[in-house]
């Protein structure tokens, strides 16, 4: 029933609301007036004493969240698409630089040392630039290294060339992830696991593409020019939905990761937790890539063909669980998600070496695959709330693990047997189960639905 006074409201059939005669002061019809000028016409009945209300437009959050992760997913490809890219042509540099195994081996090692050695300059960068421009000016740079492996003229160009490689590495890595964990911040929903997945599909595509450009000719420059050319599509289609930078959502004060001691920057308590967390977990994680194939061959007995299923079931429940670690991470917390997981990579490797046999060690490689995919983007969204000097201390150990991991494990192999050395990586998923116990981690995220009557922020 209308209001007193009023002319009775005309129901609209087609929206199922109610319709003011006339407009809202009784003017003209709204055909009579151009589309820019019309007045509001449509209200809403807030309850049954019959009051009216405009109805509160909210932004579509839902829109904006997928633009921005679509963004930041964007930044995760680019960092697996353009390592895979360089990384598949190393036979081809290999015969054109004359080189021998040694400095093969010499050139990896420099790539991780540039990126390990790049913490404390990546956090000044962060910190004068954001990690929206980071991450656009090194995946940038990433393109401009691939063109120039293209020309290299000699070994010690090329390792001074993946030197910088590394560095820019340790950019990105950095400003991406921070990326992320302000997108996870914003919107109270969790991605981070899911951004993580797109950089393995990166590394992937790259194989493919360098598969595909080798089958037609072996020139170097050709591959890497229209790897450059995937580089800057996706940068340019990115960049509107990166997140502009600003105080961080529930973030830690800087003091926190770290401390200022006699002129001297130590991280912060918490800080190392994490640090030794990252550490251990890619330790267990570079390890399995590495190592797991000569386990089959040597120790399980298992065939040729079947050597290299290891580093298949790794990979593949790896991608898998984090795929759907998110909605894991929503249910349980991340705390709970990287404890569990880590016991599991642990004992499930553990029973896999008592238990013997090609079956068994297979299981045993797909838990620690299962157990720790959501480990390191788990830490990274816990760094990124102490600040981005904690982040960048964590992310250089990460690169530390996973370039010296393997590494440790071979030492152990040949003093004590690869049986030994594969224990040594369970024992490393323990380490993260136990570190996992000392570290602050964010609150469970719920989904991001907007409410009535409060403006969710919006991204830059």
């Amino acid at each position: 029933m209308g209001l007193a006074g009023l002319p009775r409201p005309a129901r609209d059939r087609a929206a199922g609301e109610l319709r003011l005669p006339g407009g809202l002061h009784g003017d003209a019809a709204p055909s009579s007036l151009p589309a820019p000028h019309r007045p509001v016409r449509r209200a809403r009945l807030q309850s049954r004493s019959g009051l009216i209300r405009m109805p509160r437009h909210t932004p579509p959050v839902r829109d904006d969240f997928r633009r921005s992760q679509l963004a930041i997913a964007a930044l995760f490809f680019v960092l697996g698409f353009q390592y895979a890219s360089w990384v598949s042509r190393v036979p081809a540099l290999k015969a054109r630089l004359g080189l021998g195994e040694a400095q093969i081996g010499l050139l990896l090692m420099t790539c991780g040392i540039g990126a390990a050695v790049s913490f404390p300059l990546v956090a000044a960068l962060m910190r004068r630039f954001g990690s929206r421009l980071l991450s656009v000016l090194s995946a940038l740079a990433l393109g401009g290294i691939l063109l120039a492996l293209s020309v290299v003229p000699n070994y010690p160009v090329t390792l001074l060339v993946l030197f910088c490689d590394g560095v820019a590495v340790g950019c990105l890595n950095v400003a991406m992830n921070a990326q992320g964990a302000a997108l996870e911040a914003r919107y109270e929903r969790a991605t981070m696991s899911r951004l993580h997945a797109t950089f393995s599909a990166g590394s992937f595509l790259a194989a493919l593409l360098a598969s595909g450009v080798n089958a037609f000719t072996g020139t170097i420059a050709v591959h890497f020019g229209l790897a450059v050319l995937v580089l800057l599509a996706l940068v340019a289609a990115a960049r509107p939905g990166l997140l502009a930078d600003g105080p961080q959502e529930g973030a830690a004060p800087a003091e926190r990761a770290v401390k200022k001691r006699r002129g001297l920057a130590l991280p912060a308590v918490a800080t190392l937790w994490m640090g030794l967390a990252m550490v251990f977990g890619t330790v267990t994680e570079g390890a399995m890539n590495d190592w797991s194939a000569l386990y089959l061959k040597d120790v399980v007995g298992a065939g040729a063909g079947l050597a290299p299923l290891g580093i298949a079931v790794v990979s593949v429940m790896m991608v898998l669980a984090r795929l759907f670690a998110d909605g894991w991470r929503t249910r349980f917390g991340d705390g709970r998600i990287v404890r569990l997981g880590s016991l599991l990579a642990g004992g499930g490797l553990a029973l896999a070496l008592l238990a013997g046999g090609v079956v068994p060690t297979l299981l045993g490689f797909a838990c620690v695959g299962l157990g720790v995919a959501a480990v390191t983007p788990c830490v990274y969204v816990a760094a990124a709330r102490e600040g981005s000097d904690a982040l960048s201390v964590v992310a250089a150990t990460g690169t530390t693990g996973l370039l010296a991991g393997p590494a440790v494990i071979g030492f152990i192999a040949g003093g004590a047997g690869l049986a030994w050395g594969m224990a040594a990586v369970a024992a490393s998923a323990a380490v993260v189960a136990l570190c996992a116990t000392r570290i602050r981690w964010p609150a469970v995220a719920g989904p991001a639905e907007p409410v009535e009557g409060r403006l969710a922020p919006e991204p830059g």
